[in-house]
């Protein structure tokens, strides 16, 4: 009886042993798999030796392109009938923006039709004297006396129908319309208002945003650093990840007394009108070197346990973690001593995920 028992108690612990065993070596040849739906999210990118790109970063704000802003002003005195636009509107040229009812638009229109009697006056008188002087009734004195008489006559209409042309006149009224298209990013008039042509505030400023400028400060230690020409991005917080490319075009060569710091102004296409004046803007201008190294994205990079790490992709079921030593990191590369090969993938999106996969 004895002995049964130890032989059942000892085949079983064999058994036991062997399905743990069993178990342990799944564990261990089981190789880590990117899951379908990541894989078709991942990117990569071969490492390869890039120029060396130093990055100079600024801080600076949105503001118009001075070439291509209109103040508008008034060139007569009146009161404001109505007003048709708002503050951030869209126009286009020729639109009316206000009317003002004015006594020297009044004055004009009849200066007009005064100007247009004495010119007729002065063409009948003519026509008579033409006719007097070709029958030799008339001396010749007389004959041209009578066409400067009808000369300034029409000098006079013509100069009266300019000035009312230019004022843009009407019935009284005193049209304001806008000369470009554009945004009407300032705005001082309201109807009901009192406007004179002395006054020095402008009663509309006019737009176009399709090209801005970003006004950056540089610091005495960049200055030496900084060139016309040079390409620059520019991101905002109202658009984080996006990157909105210009080039510096000026540099005004002279510090704020304040901050020590000197501006330089950088152009940029707008087409979408997506950048405002007066946003926050963040410049990294680049410049590249005669030098290359080893570089890959710096968006693939993992910092864990103070070192750095790349995830090198030979496939889907073959990816190592690859510690790395890097030189320098700029917004777009980060450039690499030793740790990886010319050639070879690395994982560069959705990077963390996996790595800690591999790493747990």
């Amino acid at each position: 009886m004895d002995k049964k028992i130890a032989w059942t108690i000892l085949i079983l612990i064999l058994t036991g042993c062997s399905i743990n065993d069993t178990h342990t070596a799944s564990k261990v040849t089981q190789p880590f798999c990117i899951p379908d739906s990541l894989m078709n999210q991942i990117k990569t990118d071969t490492i390869s030796f890039r120029p060396v790109v130093e990055e100079l970063k600024l801080i600076g704000k949105v503001t118009f392109d001075q070439d291509k802003v209109v103040k508008l002003y008034p060139m007569v005195s009146g009161n404001v009938l109505e007003v048709n636009v708002a503050l951030g509107d869209h126009v286009e040229k020729g639109q009316v923006l206000a009317i003002v009812n004015s006594a020297e638009i009044a004055a004009a229109e009849n200066d007009i039709v005064s100007a247009q009697a004495n010119l007729a006056i002065a063409e009948k008188n003519f026509s008579s004297m033409e006719n007097l002087y070709k029958s030799g009734i008339a001396s010749e004195k007389e004959y041209l006396a009578a066409g400067n008489e009808r000369e300034k006559s029409r000098s006079e209409l013509n100069k009266v129908t300019t000035v009312l042309s230019i004022y843009g006149g009407a019935h009284s009224h005193y049209i304001i319309k806008s000369p470009i298209s554009g945004f009407i990013v300032e705005k001082f008039i309201n109807p009901n208002m009192q406007i004179r042509p002395d006054n020095s505030t402008n009663l509309f400023t006019i737009s176009d945003l399709k090209r801005v400028w970003i006004l950056a400060n540089v610091y005495e230690s960049d200055i030496a650093g900084i060139a016309e020409g040079e390409k620059a991005g520019v991101t905002t917080i109202s658009y984080p990840g996006k990157i909105f490319a210009g080039t510096i075009d000026k540099i005004y060569n002279v510090l704020d007394p304040d901050n020590k710091t000197m501006k330089v102004r950088i152009q940029l296409d707008n087409p979408d009108n997506m950048l405002k004046p007066e946003m926050f803007a963040n410049v990294v201008i680049q410049q590249v070197k005669d030098t290359t190294m080893l570089a890959v994205p710096a968006k693939s990079v993992v910092f864990d346990r103070n070192k750095y790490w790349v995830l090198v992709y030979r496939g889907r079921c073959n990816v190592q973690t690859r510690q790395i030593d890097i030189v320098k990191s700029t917004s777009l590369f980060t450039y690499i001593r030793s740790g990886v090969i010319p050639g070879e993938k690395v994982i560069a999106n959705r990077q963390l995920l996996i790595y800690n996969a591999i790493a747990q």
